[in-house]
């Protein structure tokens, strides 16, 4: 079988293993990641959130399945793109992937169709509808309409002082955008679950926690995302019941977007807040997570392409989990994430028993270099969290150049302290 996929980042990185195992890989990216580069047959590098760039560089080619990764070659139609080239595509089209480059549109989806766990929100196109909204909530979540990364949420109370330093952030949005979408502020634990969807059926796989907060005890800035951990089928500071939860609102919003004529085929991801009285949805995505993909396709059973495959010819069956404990943590430059080092010698050694994916990285005279984005993802697999943790830690510390880590990512010190947190919430 030969395979396409789009996308260069450590989370495609762990994709392009699984596939490469079982199939003839090709590769489109936007720079070359040299670890991709070496497990393709062939690979091409072009403005990869450009369709018709993407069009341009596969003239003459054929697959027989394509996977469009990022969110913003989702966003650009790549997809669709891909459905002229592949027999087979297990990503989602522009329309679909809709989910998570138009945040108003998804609220708004909930909103119609009476799916729980929606939170009090608004779409405001003035700073005095805001300051309404404002006045009525009390603190809020200010979110981009469109695409920022993970990195354009701000919250009153954490990352924005008071009401006016929220309006003006507020207006810089209208400015750029035309319109923002505000919601009220959510006091929980956030959790990550991912699904497999092929238009209508849906296979959950295990839940995960991210962490975007750039520094130790989650302090500073968001950011892509530092690390993640999964514990198994469930998460130490969940209940049954918040997972069972998160299920049915991915199943809802599958069985709606179909209803509606927009099947989405692909990587479904919910960003959810448990709370103390039940789960309320931060956003979704329309892919995989980064880094949460690291945390569950090494776990996959079986055949990976034919997941794949199968979401693409609308006939997903179930799919088995190995129910170890993970851990990622990211080796990222100095500086990140603001003024981050760019183009410094970086690697980091084989000879643990942590597995390692290249994200922004490139190869020069064979050697590594950073861009000023994450460097590496480092992940460490194991029957439980402590040993997954200590795995993750040993091979980070086997790097070496100008990169630095969050240490407390899946310790038991961090684990306590949400699972406490719970535990008050819910008296």
């Amino acid at each position: 079988m030969k395979v396409l996929i789009v996308g260069n980042g450590a989370r495609e990185h762990v994709i392009a293993e699984r596939i490469a195992e079982e199939a003839e890989l090709y590769a489109v990216m936007s720079k070359k990641n040299p670890a991709i580069a070496r497990l393709s047959k062939k690979h091409w590098i072009c403005n990869i959130e450009n369709a018709d760039e993407v069009k341009k560089v596969l003239q003459g080619e054929s697959f027989d399945l394509g996977f469009s990764s990022p969110d913003a070659t989702l966003a650009a139609g790549v997809s669709d793109v891909l459905s002229e080239f592949c027999s087979g595509v297990a990503s989602p089209g522009k329309n679909a992937s809709r989910i998570e480059w138009d945040k108003a549109y998804a609220r708004n989806l909930m909103k119609n169709h009476s799916i729980p766990g929606l939170p009090g929100f608004a779409v405001v196109s003035s700073g005095e509808e805001a300051r309404s909204f404002i006045k009525e909530t009390g603190e809020v979540a200010v979110k981009p309409v469109g695409l920022t990364g993970g990195k354009g949420v701000r919250i009153m109370g954490e990352h924005l002082n008071g009401e006016e330093e929220t309006i003006a952030y507020v207006n810089s949005l209208i400015e750029k955008d035309g319109s923002v979408v505000l919601e009220e502020r959510l006091f929980g634990e956030e959790f990550t679950l991912q699904a497999f969807c092929d238009g209508e059926h849906v296979a959950l796989m295990p839940p995960v926690q991210d962490h975007k907060r750039a520094f130790e005890q989650d302090k500073g800035p968001n950011t892509g995302g530092m690390g993640s951990y999964s514990t198994g089928e469930n998460l130490p500071f969940l209940e049954q019941k918040d997972l069972e939860e998160g299920g049915d609102i991915i199943r809802k919003i599958i069985e709606v977007m179909k209803k509606e004529g927009n099947p989405f085929k692909g990587i479904l991801y919910g960003q959810f807040m448990a709370m103390e009285n039940g789960v309320k949805v931060i956003e979704f995505n329309a892919r995989f997570g980064d880094p949460e993909a690291m945390n569950v396709v090494p776990l996959v059973k079986g055949s990976f392409v034919e997941i794949f495959q199968k979401m693409a010819e609308e006939n997903l069956g179930s799919v088995e989990f190995d129910n170890s404990s993970t851990v990622v943590k990211y080796l990222v430059p100095e500086g990140y994430p603001g003024k981050s080092v760019k183009d410094a010698e970086v690697s980091v050694e084989e000879g643990t028993d942590a597995k390692i994916y290249y994200a922004s990285v490139y190869e020069k005279e064979g050697k590594i270099f950073t861009t000023g984005s994450r460097s590496f993802g480092i992940l460490g697999i194991a029957g439980n969290i402590e040993e997954a943790e200590r795995i993750a830690e040993e091979g980070c510390k086997n790097s070496s150049g100008p990169m630095w880590h969050r240490k407390d990512i899946g310790t038991k010190e961090l684990l306590e302290k949400r699972i406490k947190h719970m535990k008050e919430l819910r008296g």
